[in-house]
C-alpha cells in the first residue's frame, strides 16, 4: 500500500478489530492490523489500516457484521 492515501478504522475492543479484519479480508480488501496512530489515540490497541477508497466498503461490511467503530479516520495526519 505504499503511496496511496490510506484510513484506519478504531475500535473499542482487540476483538472487534480481529472480527473486522476477519470480515474485511475475506471480502477481498487488503486490510492489516496496526497499533493505533498516537496522533489519533494515547491508549493502546489496534487498529484496521485500509486504503481511503476502500472505506465506503469497510463501513459497509462492517454495519452488515454489527462491528461497530470508534471511528474512521486518515492514516497520516
Amino acid at each position: 500500500m505504499p503511496d496511496e492515501h490510506l484510513s484506519v478504522a478504531l475500535f473499542d475492543s482487540t476483538s472487534a478489530a480481529l472480527r473486522a479484519e476477519k470480515i474485511t479480508r475475506a471480502a477481498g480488501l487488503e486490510v492489516k492490523l496496526i497499533p493505533v496512530p498516537r496522533h489519533l489515540s494515547s491508549d493502546c490497541g489496534l487498529c484496521l489500516r485500509f486504503r481511503e477508497t476502500d472505506s465506503a466498503v469497510v463501513v459497509r461490511l462492517l454495519e452488515d457484521s454489527h462491528v461497530e467503530t470508534a471511528g474512521i479516520f486518515p492514516a497520516v495526519p
